[in-house]
């Protein structure tokens, strides 16, 4: 039961964390830049082994894993500054 409720969580906070990354990367980039898909191969045909982006036809693509760390990051602070806002009052 351990196991398939830690799969759930994976699941959940990855895409959560995917899809908050992907848009982190458009709207930073202003759209010359873009995360590639989770369900698609490009990353794998065209990235090398652990990249966390590569450049296709001219276009900077962020992976699968580099917008996951985005999001997470994203997240990460936002918790931060909310507890250091917290902590002022």
């Amino acid at each position: 039961m351990d196991h398939l409720l830690g799969a759930f969580f994976e699941v959940v906070f990855g895409t959560i964390f995917v899809a908050t990354g992907r848009v982190i990367v458009a709207v930073f980039s202003l759209g010359r830049w873009r995360g590639a898909s989770p369900f698609d191969n490009e990353e794998k045909i065209y990235g090398r082994a652990g990249a966390l982006s590569f450049v296709r036809e001219g276009r900077r693509v962020v992976t699968t894993n580099g917008t996951c760390l985005l999001g997470f990051l994203f997240y990460f602070l936002v918790v931060v500054l909310l507890i250091a806002s917290a902590s002022r009052t």
